[in-house]
């Protein structure tokens, strides 16, 4: 279980690394050759969605595989009784589509980062009054870089990052427009190149996408 100052820890590896990897795998074998090709290309930053088989079992088999070299989290949580399971399991940042305020709760309770999913203005500054650590944007494709300029404007306390469409072409622009980081699933590790066992791919792609972040940080 996370303590505060792994929690700590952890939010600045994940500052530091700039990219979040949503993974979501048939198989934890799958997934844990996922996650080293990822780490490879310098992304230590991966989110275990509960969409993904037996959710629970691989982020417990990857935590403990692997807990020195990465930081697990997991997603698409949607109640404070699967952020707790997430927890105990392994999990050190918890990941939501939409905003509930008892799954903020619960994280803080057990000293996980939390990063609760919001659309609006007024849904994101709830979200950050009520403990949020960073505050997903989701979906960010309909909006777009501009929109998170135009948020952290009036609120520039607030961690942002997008989640939804990002790629190679817009991460330096998400960047650039104030996130804090950025969540890349489908363009980075999607389940075609999961399945056709792209690890060397999945690894150029990583690489790629952290020297975006590091161009677009350094402007």
């Amino acid at each position: 279980m996370p303590t505060c100052d792994k929690r700590d820890a952890n939010l600045k590896t994940i500052h530091e690394t700039g990219v979040v990897a949503v993974i979501r795998a048939d198989d934890s074998a799958q997934l844990l050759q996922a996650c080293e090709a990822l780490k490879e290309g310098g992304v230590t930053v991966m989110e275990v969605t509960m969409t993904t088989p037996d959710a629970l079992d691989v982020i417990h088999e990857v935590s403990q595989k692997m807990k020195n070299d990465v930081v697990i989290g997991v997603g698409t949580v949607l109640d404070p009784e699967t952020c707790r399971a997430a927890i105990l399991a392994g999990a050190e940042f918890v990941v939501a589509p939409t905003l509930n305020l008892d799954v903020i709760r619960m994280a803080k309770r057990y000293s996980a980062a939390v990063f609760p999913g919001a659309y609006t203005p007024t849904e994101i500054l709830t979200a950050w009054e009520a403990g949020a650590d960073v505050v997903k944007v989701f979906p960010a494709t309909s909006l777009g870089p501009k929109y998170f300029k135009d948020v952290l404007g009036p609120l520039p306390q607030v961690r942002l990052t997008p989640t939804g469409g990002v790629d190679l072409d817009t991460v330096g622009d998400f960047i650039k427009a104030g996130a804090w980081c950025v969540a890349a699933g489908g363009n980075l590790c999607g389940k075609k190149l999961l399945a056709d066992r792209a690890w060397d791919k999945i690894t150029a792609t990583a690489k790629q996408f952290i020297e975006k972040v590091k161009e677009a940080r350094a402007k």
